[in-house]
């Protein structure tokens, strides 16, 4: 594949010339450089560029409220009571899963309390949760909040799996064997589906056979996978996972996420689970009755009615991903844009750059994390003086730049660009 390639800024340009998705680049708003071009914006695995319809979608209902008030929770195609629904098919085809086990709703970690709520139900044998080393701090806070508001220790109930010595990302036989030599004792599996730091993605359906077969349950914080990898959730008997909206799905910051919860257990009424009135029966919801009757779906799992601007602005983003062709057509072009980031970093920085991110396909996203090796050279001035030259990307402690090509926005030539560059700031660094 490899050679098709040369250094030169023409191929680049020859790249997004022959690149199928080129026109959707229109559909985003980047932001804007300090010369008044766009900014080499690598930064939509923390926060997703704006989609140029997010004004009409979320000042329709802005509009709708100045009009109706009250009344727009009933009236029009984009009613507020049942809006929710209008995002659930998009949303379960970026995950892969059926119309049932789809909702969105709430915000990650809020989701992810609520179906631990549901899915931990330790026993005095089967206790504890297993989590990796690295795990995003709002979902280790999450479980160890869980683990001690069911009276227990995270000192004995909370597992964790690290990446081998002298090495960053997990070696995925260390996750399964870890599973397998707690498997008397595991509640719960609870693990990214691409792992923020690195960017590695775990291999889900592998976790989830390991986890079902010793009688544990398993769940993935999808974060950084939704949006940007394939998924197949139902087909992997996933029990449960939860996601933002705000990163790789472009919702807006802190926009509304999503919950997953597979067909078999979305009509168990003996799950325990946290109740409000938006899980209740539809049809009965405005009698006022005190007596729950779940919706057969996972929006049982809803305890309050829907944000509505929020997801006005995820819907926006949700309409551009289709008119691409979907997450598996998009995952086509990433897949290209990667190939040919790795020919970048090996030709033009070679040794002066690692990519923490592995290197097989199926073991990656988008996302690359790069640490500089010359221990003269402080990265994170490399971060900033990235980002005085206006390149958006972010800084991991303690020694990762994290850039990440989105292929819904972003160029071959914004790679081009971003590689030329950064090989400039490093010589200039190490010849001071």
């Amino acid at each position: 594949m490899n050679g098709e390639y040369t250094t030169s800024a023409e191929t680049a340009a020859m790249l997004d010339a022959s690149d199928p998705l080129r026109s959707i680049r229109a559909e985003f708003k980047i932001p804007a450089a300090s010369d008044g071009s766009e900014q080499i914006y690598f930064v939509g695995n923390s926060l997703g560029a704006i989609p140029a319809r997010t004004f009409d979608h979320v000042g329709d209902e802005l509009h709708r409220w100045a009009q109706l008030g009250v009344a727009g929770h009933f009236t029009g195609p984009t009613a507020w009571e049942p809006y929710h629904e209008l995002l659930t098919d998009q949303m379960a085809a970026v995950v892969g899963a059926n119309h049932d086990e789809v909702v969105v709703m709430n915000s990650l970690t809020v989701n992810l309390h609520l179906l631990m709520m549901s899915f931990y139900e330790p026993t005095p044998e089967r206790h504890k949760v297993l989590i990796e080393d690295h795990a995003f701090p709002s979902d280790h806070f999450a479980v160890e909040s869980q683990i001690r508001q069911r009276g227990l220790d995270p000192a004995t109930s909370l597992v964790i799996v690290g990446p081998r010595p002298g090495t960053e990302t997990l070696h995925p036989d260390d996750v399964l064997d870890a599973i397998t030599q707690h498997g008397e004792q595991l509640a719960l599996v609870l693990l990214p589906g691409v792992q923020y730091f690195t960017g590695q993605v775990l291999p889900m359906a592998a976790i989830t056979r390991a986890g079902h077969e010793v009688g544990a349950r398993v769940g993935f914080d999808l974060a950084h996978a939704a949006g940007n990898i394939p998924l197949q959730l139902h087909d992997w008997n996933v029990d449960f996972a939860v996601w933002c909206g705000y990163k790789y799905l472009n919702g807006g910051p802190g926009g509304a996420g999503g919950a997953y919860v597979h067909s078999q257990h979305i009509t168990n009424q003996d799950l325990p689970k946290l109740l409000g009135w938006w899980g209740t029966r539809k049809d009965t919801r405005f009698e006022m009755a005190t007596v729950f009757e779940a919706i057969p779906t996972v929006e049982s799992w809803q305890v309050s009615n829907a944000p509505i601007l929020s997801m006005a602005a995820l819907k926006a983003s949700l309409d551009v991903i289709d008119e691409a062709g979907g997450i598996n057509r998009l995952r086509e072009k990433s897949e290209r844009q990667i190939a040919y980031f790795d020919f970048l970093l090996d030709t033009v920085l070679g040794p002066r750059i690692e990519n923490l991110t592995p290197r097989p396909m199926h073991e990656r996203g988008c996302q690359f994390a790069l640490r500089v090796t010359d221990p003269a050279i402080d990265g994170k001035a490399i971060f900033k003086r990235l980002g005085s030259a206006d390149v958006a990307c972010d800084w991991r402690h303690p020694d990762v730049i994290r850039v990440a090509p989105v292929p819904l926005y972003n160029s071959f030539t914004d790679i081009h660009r971003f590689v030329a560059l950064l090989d400039r700031l490093l010589d200039e660094e190490a010849s001071q």
